[in-house]
């Protein structure tokens, strides 16, 4: 995939109740849920193993 796993990965949170919470350091993003869980998302995420770890911590059945 030449773009990476970014927009796969908010899609997929975005389904999970996730709503984006601001700029976090760098490039990366701070998504949080209605319950309070926090995770932090790369701008450009390239690796895919670092996407199906974000997806894990947000308790996911899916993966990439």
């Amino acid at each position: 995939m030449a773009q990476g796993y970014y927009r796969e990965v908010v899609r997929e949170i975005t389904s999970l109740g996730y709503s984006r919470a601001g700029n976090a350091k760098g490039s990366h993003e701070k998504w949080i849920n209605a319950a309070g869980h926090t995770l932090i998302v790369p701008r450009h995420l390239k690796s895919r193993h670092t996407a199906n770890g974000i997806l894990k911590d947000a308790n996911s059945p899916n993966r990439v």
